[in-house]
């Protein structure tokens, strides 16, 4: 699978997770997100910065899908300007 412009290449999983890791295309503007910067450090403490091929985030595929979700839901197209910028708290599970 290509990686489109604008795009970041994922992979996503447990070891002990059915199915094994599954690979994502992202938008790069999620790097900024107060949630998905979470994830990264996560990323970090696990596997550090060496890495080669898509990057490796150590949650399962439902936490990523939510993760997106509310993302997604927060984009600028969903906004109105009534909408408050708060961001709801998300727990990723230990690996």
């Amino acid at each position: 699978m290509k990686t489109k412009k604008g795009c970041l290449a994922v992979r996503v999983g447990l070891e002990n997770e059915e199915g094994g890791f599954k690979r994502f295309m992202i938008p790069i503007s999620y790097l900024h997100h107060p949630l998905f910067i979470e994830l990264l450090e996560k990323a970090q403490d696990i596997y550090g910065f060496d890495s080669s091929g898509p990057l490796k985030l150590p949650c399962s595929t439902d936490e990523f899908l939510h993760l997106r979700w509310l993302i997604e839901r927060e984009s600028p197209r969903n906004h109105s300007p009534h909408n408050h910028h708060n961001h709801p708290s998300f727990t990723f599970h230990p690996c």
